[in-house]
């Protein structure tokens, strides 16, 4: 369109490859040098990085996931300016921060308030500012007892705490950042999710790397998936998170001649157990295609086990249209174990709820991993769905009941 201006991206990286040479044989010390003077040990080249492309849009909250030894942290690390790429180029529009490590630069011989100055200034403060702040973080860190206390006094989690509560007082335009959200307890951590809302409230560039597909969904307007440094698809972090789920645990799909009178699709897992059949009911019982809105329904999923498997733990995702999770559940949550199943036997997992959701499709995924593990026997997404029906939309993913009173103050 004539006149019609794009903001520029905050983050772009062009083609961009990085390679490490790894030697055949280190010499260690000179003298292993001067009895072998004519030995040659050669390196190997491994391309960490191999031509990787993508933007990130001012704002965006920006989503780096694959398997260990894919690329992500080696991507960081050039981002940073820690790595110097060997072909392509980087560029960044506004003042980085890079949270790779938390705690990086704490010296545990000095008190908490010197480490939260020191470790300030090194993330970019000036000095006065540092200062300035030093209260603010040791009260987001729950230390405000422990201020003078000997860092190498501190336990594991007290550390990890407040290099978190340092980390964002930093004030930058983009922020690169490498698996931190799982620190403290339960508490803590919903405090460190609260920030990361603030931060994407606020406008915020951040490019995350992690593991955890439920905090790229919970987070990440779109996600970028490495492969052997190369990059194997960037869409919104469902899709995404399918796929690496996928590389992780292997992928099936259902042959012409399969026994289970299955549709063909996509299937994950390791094969020790597979899920054959899936279905809503009415509160009478009865299998259906649309469920009323509010009223009491259930979901089941029928598993065959193909090796003996002992206390499986089954669980489900429901998802609205939109692909947002409304629901998600395990027999594991409710402490609902079965003990051994063996090789050829079935069994059903069955949730029974109250269809509170707004009208419109309602899409399940079924998965059954072994007991207190991740490890997927089978996992099967959006297997099967059902219609919400009814009147009630407020434009909230749920509707949930509720009584509301609204009268003149006392």
């Amino acid at each position: 369109m004539p006149g019609a201006t794009r903001e520029l991206p905050a983050v772009l990286v062009d083609g961009v490859t990085k390679e490490f040479r790894s030697p055949h044989e280190r010499v260690h010390t000179l003298k292993e040098r001067a009895l072998h003077p004519l030995r040659r040990s050669g390196h190997s080249h491994f391309t960490a990085l191999d031509d990787v492309s993508f933007a990130v849009e001012p704002g965006e909250f920006f989503g780096i996931v694959g398997r260990n030894g894919s690329g992500k942290s080696t991507l960081l690390k050039c981002l940073a300016g820690i790595y110097r790429v060997d072909r392509g180029d980087i560029y960044v529009r506004g003042r980085l921060s890079t949270f790779i490590e938390l705690g990086v630069g704490f010296n545990p011989d000095l008190a908490a308030r010197d480490n939260v100055i020191l470790n300030g200034i090194m993330l970019g403060l000036t000095p006065r500012e540092a200062r300035r702040r030093v209260d603010a973080v040791i009260e987001f860190a729950e230390l405000e007892d422990f201020t003078e206390l000997k860092l190498k006094n501190y336990s594991s989690g007290m550390q990890v705490r407040l290099a978190f509560s340092v980390m964002i007082q930093v004030d930058a335009d983009i922020l690169l950042i490498d698996e931190v959200l799982a620190v403290g307890d339960a508490a803590f951590q919903q405090k460190c999710f609260d920030v990361f809302h603030g931060l994407k409230d606020a406008g915020k560039t951040i490019l995350f790397v992690t593991h955890d597909m439920a905090s790229v969904k919970r987070f990440c307007d779109r996600a970028l998936l490495l492969e052997q440094g190369s990059v194997r698809m960037i869409d919104e972090p469902g899709r995404v998170g399918d796929n690496y789920v996928e590389i992780n645990f292997g992928r099936e799909t259902h042959s012409a001649d399969s026994t289970d009178d299955e549709d063909e699709d996509e299937r994950y897992g390791d094969g020790a157990a597979r899920i054959v059949d899936a279905w809503f009911e009415d509160a009478s019982g009865k299998r259906v295609d649309a469920l009323p809105q509010g009223q009491a329904c259930s979901f089941s999923a029928r598993m065959r086990f193909e090796e003996d498997v002992e206390d499986p733990n089954a669980a489900v995702l429901f998802e609205n249209e939109q692909g947002l999770p409304v629901f998600v559940t395990s027999s594991e949550d409710a402490s609902c174990f079965i003990g051994l199943q063996a090789a050829g036997s079935e069994a059903v997992f069955r949730v029974a709820f109250d269809a509170h959701f707004s009208p419109g499709r309602l899409h399940a995924t079924p998965w059954v991993v072994h007991r207190s593990s991740v490890n997927v026997m089978d996992r099967r997404p959006k297997m099967i769905s059902a219609v919400i029906t009814g009147a009630h939309h407020t434009g909230g993913i749920v509707a949930l009941p509720h009584d509301v009173s609204f009268g003149e103050a006392a």
